[in-house]
């Protein structure tokens, strides 16, 4: 799961958009990069980047 309470949710979301929209297969310190300007106050950000690297796996692949 990559997000918990939904603090961070809409700047999760846009950020990851516009981020994979830039970058269609961005690396993992891409994607922290990418994600920086959000505070997350639940999850410590592993599984928020594991799942904007499958969103980004999943997109290149259809």
């Amino acid at each position: 799961h990559g997000l918990q309470c939904g603090f961070c949710t809409p700047g999760m979301l846009i950020s990851t958009r516009d981020l994979l929209k830039r970058t269609p297969r961005p690396s993992e310190g891409a994607v922290r990069d990418g994600l920086s300007g959000n505070l997350c106050r639940c999850t410590g950000y592993q599984g928020i980047v594991r799942a904007v690297l499958k969103a980004a796996e999943d997109l290149a692949a259809s």
